[in-house]
């Protein structure tokens, strides 16, 4: 008999045995990418979305779909993700199966970001990054659980893929390959509170969305 389990309900713990995950080593942002420079148009708009997110963050909690509207949103804009070929999505329903066959996780994605113009959630498609929010109150590792249960799911198709766990203020971008076991990676948290912290997370944010695209085209 198959046994169903909600991703949101997982601790860590449950999803390195469950999927049989590894952890590996991180220290540097630049391991994994070149940071290039933001134009004074970019740090002009990344500012704008720094105050707009502190003014909320300053009168108390921010919910989940706030932190998606006021700071996600707009950072993706200016980091590439609305521009063709890539398309998000939000709130799909996403099964993941486990090795043995008997367990069923289940939980729902708050954005993914795929390549393709006709991009669907279970097509072939590839998964640029994806992304769990919390809000504000919550620490940005609460979301580590589902969002490494929701990644996992796209290396039965793609050797690699980005991931990112934010509650507004802090962000932890997690890299997960394929392998035998599989690896994930936790880069060191970016906070959009911070201004030099804040121009890292735009840049890596760029960085994700050029370096999976020329990945694809290169497949």
């Amino acid at each position: 008999m198959t046994q169903n389990l909600e991703a949101s309900q997982l601790s860590l713990n449950d999803v390195r045995h469950l999927l049989k995950l590894d952890e590996g080593e991180a220290d540097s942002l630049t391991d994994f990418f070149s940071l290039e420079p933001l134009s004074e148009f970019e740090q002009q708009e990344l500012l704008k979305i720094r105050k707009n997110f502190r003014r909320y963050l300053a009168a108390g909690k921010v919910s989940e779909e706030m932190v998606k509207f006021l700071a996600l949103s707009p950072l993706m804009r200016l980091t590439g993700f609305f521009d063709v070929p890539v398309v998000l999505t939000m709130e799909d329903s996403i099964p993941i199966e486990v090795e043995d066959g008997d367990i069923l996780i289940k939980g729902r994605l708050d954005i993914l970001a795929v390549n393709g113009p006709d991009a669907e959630i279970g097509a072939a498609q590839f998964w640029i990054l994806v992304v769990e929010a919390k809000n504000s109150a919550i620490d940005s590792w609460a979301g580590l659980p589902q969002l490494l249960t929701y990644a996992f799911k796209s290396l039965q198709q793609q050797p690699s893929v980005w991931g990112l766990t934010t509650n507004g203020r802090n962000y932890q971008f997690v890299y997960l390959t394929r392998g035998n076991p599989c690896t994930y990676q936790i880069l060191p948290e970016l906070s959009l509170s911070d201004k030099g912290r804040s121009i890292e997370l735009a840049q890596v944010l760029k960085a994700i969305c050029k370096l999976q695209n020329v990945q694809l085209q290169l497949a």
